[in-house]
């Protein structure tokens, strides 16, 4: 059996038409554009699967992933500052604006106190 494709200007007549659902089967393709504008007009697609027909499958977008856990701040947060200063100035030396390096720690610090 051939298959049917649908187009977004495909979706907009059969919206004008008074279809307000399309069953989708493996015989049936919708462009990117088409599924986009069936959304956007509230026309509902029938399908098997809640992806769209020409959408990859990416399990790495499909699947969100929990954020890191915060990392627990021991010692007085100045303690901290102090460390994380010398730190990075060994580690950059005159690479690394002082004054900037400061901002930068205080707004890690502020957001980790929360």
């Amino acid at each position: 059996m051939p298959k049917e494709f649908y187009t977004e200007r495909d979706i907009e007549d059969l919206f004008k038409r008074g279809t307000t659902a399309l069953e989708l089967s493996d015989d049936v393709v919708l462009t990117e554009l088409a599924y986009e504008k069936a959304q956007r007009l509230g026309v509902k697609l029938i399908a098997r699967h809640d992806t769209p027909p020409a959408a990859p499958v990416r399990p790495y977008i499909a699947k969100p992933v929990a954020p890191p856990p915060a990392p627990a701040v021991h010692g007085q947060p100045e303690d901290l500052r102090k460390r994380v200063h010398t730190a990075v100035a060994e580690k950059l030396g005159t690479q690394v604006d002082s004054a900037l390096l400061d901002a930068i720690l205080d707004r890690v610090l502020a957001a980790l106190e929360r």
